[in-house]
């Protein structure tokens, strides 16, 4: 099982890239319209790997059914509440509350697939998500003020909408579960997930859905960006998330991808030019703890 749990770990750093990548283009064009075009353009990378490699083989007409349901909850709802809730709480406080689809996922993995952990590895999750928790929420220095730490709308808003993406991630994640179990091709798996929600997307903006709009017209830099970050996050973070479900437990790989925001630290370090709270600190070496007990179960 070491193999799967060091792709969910991969995927957590993945995302923890994606997310501080995101933070630019996804304010100049806004939440849909910047998961609008990061999704066309990862799913373009995926769709020409599937075509190279064949990877549409063996790929059912119920797979293709359970992978269009994850995607639509969660990568259309999921992924665009989640940038929403980090455009307006910031990547920091979007990350802690985001970091709770581990608890839905393990618990949502015990009631519906009968799940069942080990006393080293529930020990091992507690600490890990409490450390996650832990350093995001006491993370911030009192006198800082960069413009990734300032409120921007509605706060009780943005904590809904967190909320509401890792509950998405945590049924998507369910709804792929037994389909990655059979070990489909994972960037079939991949590519579907993700143009049904691209195709979602275009239907809501073509509706004349208001919020579906850029905020700001798309220059060629932040075009880079979303591309970048896509192929990161989405084609790289999403796709090794599928693989480790193939023999993972959807709540164990929810856990272990959800350290992503201790991995956010040392980038908010880089960028902020300055370390983290001793909060921070404290939280880290929790999920450092927890994260080992689960790896040696």
């Amino acid at each position: 099982m070491l193999a799967y749990d060091l792709l969910a770990l991969g995927a957590a750093a993945c995302w923890a890239m994606g997310s501080v990548m995101s933070v630019t283009p996804s304010r100049h064009l806004g939440a849909f319209a910047f998961t609008r075009w990061r999704m066309a353009m990862v799913a373009v990378m995926l769709w020409s790997v599937v075509a190279v490699t064949g990877g549409w083989c063996g790929f059912g007409l119920e797979a293709w059914g359970a992978m269009a349901i994850s995607g639509l909850i969660g990568i259309f709802v999921g992924d665009t509440a989640l940038f929403a809730a980090m455009n307006s709480l910031g990547p920091r406080r979007a990350g802690v509350l985001f970091a709770t689809h581990a608890a839905f996922s393990a618990a949502l993995g015990f009631w519906l697939l009968d799940e069942r952990m080990s006393v080293q590895a529930l020990v091992g999750a507690a600490l890990t998500l409490a450390g996650v928790m832990t350093a995001m929420a006491l993370g911030r220095r009192k006198d800082e003020n960069h413009a990734w730490e300032v409120d921007r709308g509605h706060v009780g808003l943005g904590v809904a909408l967190a909320l509401l993406a890792a509950l998405c991630q945590a049924v998507g994640s369910l709804v792929a579960k037994p389909v990655m179990a059979l070990q489909v091709d994972p960037m079939m798996a991949s590519a579907v997930r993700v143009t049904v929600a691209t195709a979602a997307h275009g239907v809501l903006l073509l509706s004349g859905f208001r919020a579906a709009r850029a905020t700001t017209a798309p220059t060629a830099r932040v075009l880079l960006q979303t591309g970048l970050n896509g192929f990161v996050a989405m084609g790289v973070g999403m796709t090794l998330v599928l693989l480790a479900l193939e023999k993972g437990d959807v709540g164990m790989v929810a856990i272990l991808s959800s350290v992503s925001p201790i991995l956010v630290l040392p980038l908010l370090w880089f960028q902020l030019k300055r370390a983290p709270a001793p909060g921070a600190w404290l939280g880290a070496l929790m999920t450092v703890v927890g994260t080992g007990l689960l790896l040696w179960r």
